[in-house]
């Protein structure tokens, strides 16, 4: 429950500051301060490596527990950050009710 719950915080204070930039200088004004120079175009790049590298994380994860990455992987190239953290938070929702409906069955 501790996982869900910190997953929702980062979720809800990431999507806050989100919304803050987006509101402020749009979607394009996030996107392209990375192309006036050679540091921003590192951590762009940065970026999309390690955004990368996470998603073929999450197709092989969810290949080995049976789920359906692509929305997951389609919201990663849309948004970024918030793909993987709805992935996690999807997948720690499904343990918490797989072992809430084990520990009901066990009680009866």
């Amino acid at each position: 429950m501790k996982k869900i719950l910190l997953l929702v915080l980062v979720i809800a204070a990431f999507g806050a500051l989100s919304a803050t930039a987006l509101a402020d200088v749009g979607y394009l004004g996030i996107l392209l301060p990375h192309f006036q120079s050679s540091g921003g175009l590192q951590v762009l790049v940065d970026l999309v490596i390690a955004l990368t590298l996470v998603m073929i994380w999450m197709v092989a994860d969810a290949r080995r527990s049976q789920r359906n990455p692509w929305p997951w992987v389609a919201l990663t190239l849309v948004a970024g950050s918030f793909g993987p953290l709805g992935y996690l938070l999807a997948g720690a929702l499904r343990e918490h009710r797989a072992g809430t409906g084990a520990l009901a069955r066990g009680v009866r």
